[in-house]
C-alpha cells in the first residue's frame, strides 16, 4: 500500500513538473510547424498519400515531401526524401505506381532553365526509386489517371519562348490584354494552358486542345471514353469570371462540347462513378465579377441539360464535391457560422444530411472504401487527417504531436456581439494560458483578410503567438465574411470600410462591456484585406493604441492599374473617370490620414502584384508627415503570401514587439 502511494505521488509530481515545463507558443516555433495537404486514397482503400511540408532551417525554405499511411492508421511511412519539392501524389488506378510531381534537376549547367518545369515523377510500389516520366517544354499545371492506368490526361501551359537570349538577359515584357498582371505569375503575356494525353508505354504526347483559351479542372469519364473540363471562352475572359463546362471524346481532333450555360462560374466538374452524371460548382451570381457570390452545388446528366442546384436553398457556400461510390448523393464541405463541417446531398430528392457536426474546420474531401477520407483542425490542434466511417471520424495521423508537446495554447471560445446598427456579428476570442478571470488584459483585433472568407474553429498559429505573448486576440467576421449567407457577404459591394468598422468596433465594444478587454490598451492588425481594414478602423476610431497594417492599401486610385483587379474595380466601383467620388470615398484613411493618431507598423511584400506596396508606402509616408509615429518594413522578393519562414519569425516578432510598445504590456520582447 505504501509502495502504490508512493507510486501514484510520484506520478502525480512528474505530471506536475512536465505541464510546468511547457511554454506558451512563441515566433520561434513557426519552425516547427508541419502542414499537411492532397491526401488521397488507393484504389484498394488500404493506404492513403499525402504531402507534408516542413522547414529547412539551413535553407530557409520549406519542403515538401510524400508520405505514406495505412487506412488504419498504424503504419505512417515516408515515401521520397529528397531537398526537391514533391507534390500532387496520386495512386495509378491499378495500385501499382504512385506518381508525383516534382522539379528536380539533372546536375546539367546547360539545362538549367528546364529543370525548373515541374514535371511527374513514377514510383513502383514494388520499390526502386522514382523515375522521370514526361518531359514537356511547358509546365504541367494538374494531371489525372485514365481509369485504366494507360495514359495520363496533363493540363500543360504553353512553353515561354521570350527568354532565348545566351546572355540571359530577359527580353522585355509586352502586354496588350485586359489584365496583364497577376501576384506569382508576374506581368502575363498570351499563353494559355492546354489538354494534352500522355501514355505511360510509350511516352506519346497527344494534343486534346489548342488556341488561346485556357482549360483547367480535367477529369475522366468512369469508362475513360470522355473527359470533362472548364474554359473560359468569351470573347475577352479578362473581363469576366464566366467559365462553362465542357466535355469531349478523349481523342485528337475531337470537338469540346459546352454543356452548361450559366453566365457566371461553373468549375470542378466530377463525373458520377456510374458514369451518368456530372457534379460540379456553380456560382450564385452571374455578375461579371462575383467575389460576393457563393458556390452552389450542381449536378446535371454527363450529356448535359438543366442543373439541378442541390445546395442553393441553404445559403452557405460549398466546395470539393465528391461522388459516393453508388452514385447516389455527393458530398461537400460546406461554410457556416465559423464551422466547415462535411455534408451530403442526395441527388435524387435533394435532401441535404449532415455527415459531421460541431466546432471545427474540414478542408479536404475524397471518397475512399469504406468511407471518407478528410483532414480537419479544430482550436487546439492543427490540422491532421481523418477517415468518416458511417458518420464517425476517426483521426489517422498525429504529425503534430511533437509540435504540441512542449507548448500551452492560448484558450479559444466563439462570442457574438452586435453593432450599433443591430448586425449580430460572430467571433472567435483567444486567452492567454492560465490568464486569470476577470482580469482585463490588452486586446489586439486581428482581422481576416479577403473579405469574403470567415474565421473558423481552427487551429491558427498567428493568433495563438499574439495571445501567448499575453494579449486577448478577437477574430471578428465582419459583414463581407463568408458562412453567414449572401446578403451578409454582398452587404459591402461598393462600400468598402463602413460596415466592416462598424462590425469590428461593436466587437472591441463588447468584449469592453464583458470585462475581457482593457479599453485603454487595445491594438488592431491584419493582413490583406486585414490590413485595409485597419486602416479603414485607425482613421475612424482614436481609441487604438497601436496599429500593424500588412499588405493593405488607402489610396485605391493608386491600385487601378497597379494591382490585379481591374475587372472587380471598374464592375464594382466603376471606371475612376466618371465615378470620382466613390473612388474617394473608399479611399478615406489617405485623404483623412489627419484624424490617425495611431501608432501604426506598416508591412508589405516587394513582388505583391495582389496588393502592392504602394499601399504601404502611402500610408507610412502620410503618418510620417504628420508625425504620427510609423515604421516600414518591406520583405525582398516576396509575393502576397510570404513563405520564407525567417521572414514569418520576423513578422510574428515585429508585430508582437509593436504592441508591447504601445499596449505597455510587461510581457516579453523579441
Amino acid at each position: 500500500m505504501k509502495y502504490l502511494l508512493k507510486l501514484v505521488s510520484g506520478i502525480l509530481l512528474l505530471t506536475a513538473a512536465q505541464a510546468q515545463q511547457k511554454r506558451p507558443v512563441s515566433p520561434i516555433d513557426i519552425y516547427r510547424m508541419q502542414n499537411i495537404s492532397d491526401p488521397h486514397v488507393s484504389p484498394d482503400g488500404k493506404w492513403i498519400i499525402y504531402v507534408l511540408s516542413t522547414v529547412d532551417t539551413a535553407k530557409d525554405k520549406r519542403n515538401s515531401d510524400i508520405w505514406m499511411t495505412s487506412w488504419d492508421g498504424k503504419e505512417n511511412i515516408q515515401i521520397t526524401n529528397s531537398p526537391d519539392d514533391e507534390s500532387a501524389p496520386r495512386f495509378s488506378p491499378d495500385g501499382k505506381y504512385i506518381s508525383f510531381t516534382a522539379s528536380r534537376g539533372t546536375g546539367d549547367e546547360k539545362d538549367e532553365k528546364e529543370e525548373k518545369k515541374s514535371q511527374i515523377y513514377l514510383l513502383d510500389r514494388r520499390g526502386g526509386e522514382a523515375k522521370k516520366l514526361t518531359e514537356t517544354k511547358g509546365d504541367i499545371e494538374d494531371y489525372v489517371w485514365k481509369p485504366d492506368a494507360s495514359s495520363l490526361l496533363l493540363v500543360i501551359k504553353d512553353p515561354d519562348y521570350t527568354d532565348t537570349s545566351k546572355t540571359k538577359i530577359r527580353t522585355p515584357y509586352v502586354m496588350n490584354r485586359y489584365q496583364f498582371k497577376k501576384d506569382y505569375e508576374g506581368y502575363l503575356d498570351r499563353r494559355a494552358s492546354h489538354l494534352y494525353l500522355f501514355s505511360v508505354k510509350d511516352k506519346k504526347l497527344d494534343t486534346l486542345t489548342k488556341g488561346s483559351f485556357n482549360e483547367t479542372d480535367p477529369c475522366w469519364s468512369p469508362d475513360g471514353s470522355r473527359i470533362a473540363f472548364v474554359s473560359n471562352r468569351t470573347a475577352d475572359p479578362d473581363k469576366n469570371e464566366n467559365t462553362d463546362i465542357y466535355t469531349m471524346a478523349a481523342n485528337t481532333g475531337a470537338e469540346a462540347k459546352k454543356i452548361t450555360t450559366w453566365a457566371g462560374e461553373d468549375s470542378h466538374p466530377q463525373w458520377s462513378p456510374d458514369g451518368k452524371y456530372i457534379a460540379y460548382l456553380q456560382s450564385s451570381t452571374d455578375e461579371a465579377f462575383n467575389m460576393y457570390g457563393f458556390s452552389c452545388l450542381a449536378v446535371m446528366p454527363g450529356d448535359g441539360g438543366k442543373p439541378e442546384l442541390l445546395s442553393k436553398t441553404t445559403d452557405r457556400p460549398v466546395r470539393n464535391p465528391r461522388w459516393s461510390r453508388d452514385s447516389k448523393s455527393v458530398s461537400v464541405l460546406m461554410e457556416d457560422d465559423r464551422q466547415c463541417n462535411v455534408i451530403s446531398y442526395d441527388v435524387q430528392n435533394g435532401a441535404m444530411s449532415k455527415v459531421t457536426q460541431g466546432d471545427q474546420s474540414f478542408s479536404e474531401l475524397e471518397t475512399g472504401v469504406e468511407g471518407l477520407l478528410t483532414a480537419m483542425s479544430v482550436p487546439q490542434l492543427p490540422t491532421e487527417l481523418y477517415a468518416i466511417e458511417k458518420n464517425n471520424v476517426r483521426r489517422l495521423t498525429h504529425v503534430q504531436d511533437s509540435f504540441l508537446a512542449p507548448l500551452q495554447l492560448a484558450t479559444v471560445e466563439g462570442f457574438q456581439s452586435k453593432s450599433k446598427d443591430g448586425t449580430v456579428v460572430s467571433g472567435l476570442l483567444y486567452r492567454p494560458p492560465n490568464s486569470v478571470a476577470g482580469k482585463k488584459l490588452p486586446l489586439i483585433l486581428f482581422i481576416h483578410g479577403g473579405p469574403v472568407s470567415q474565421d473558423e474553429y481552427e487551429f491558427d498559429i498567428t493568433r495563438q503567438i499574439y495571445s501567448c505573448a499575453g494579449y486577448v486576440v478577437a477574430a471578428v467576421n465582419y459583414r463581407g465574411s463568408s458562412g453567414r449567407g449572401s446578403s451578409f457577404t454582398r452587404s459591402i459591394y461598393g462600400d468598402w470600410g463602413n460596415k466592416e468598422v462598424v462590425d469590428i468596433i461593436g466587437a472591441a465594444d463588447y468584449l469592453i462591456r464583458q470585462g475581457v478587454a482593457d479599453a485603454d490598451h487595445m491594438g488592431i492588425a491584419g493582413w490583406s484585406y486585414g490590413g485595409i481594414s485597419t486602416n479603414y478602423t485607425i482613421a475612424t476610431d482614436q481609441r487604438f493604441k497601436a496599429a500593424v497594417s500588412g499588405a493593405g492599401s488607402s489610396l485605391q486610385l493608386s491600385m487601378y492599374g497597379s494591382d490585379m483587379y481591374i475587372n472587380q474595380y471598374e464592375n464594382e466601383l466603376g471606371v475612376p473617370w466618371k465615378n470620382m467620388d466613390k473612388w474617394i470615398k473608399v479611399s478615406y484613411p489617405f485623404f483623412h490620414a489627419d484624424k490617425i493618431k495611431t501608432p501604426t507598423l506598416f508591412m508589405a511584400s516587394q513582388n505583391d502584384f495582389n496588393v502592392p506596396v504602394v499601399g504601404a508606402e502611402q500610408m507610412y509616408q502620410a503618418l510620417k508627415t504628420l508625425n504620427v509615429p510609423t515604421e516600414l518594413v518591406i520583405y525582398p522578393n516576396q509575393n502576397h503570401g510570404i513563405i520564407i519562414p525567417s521572414y514569418l519569425k520576423d513578422r510574428y516578432e515585429r508585430h508582437i514587439n509593436w504592441f508591447n510598445k504601445y499596449l505597455k504590456t510587461q510581457e516579453r520582447s523579441f
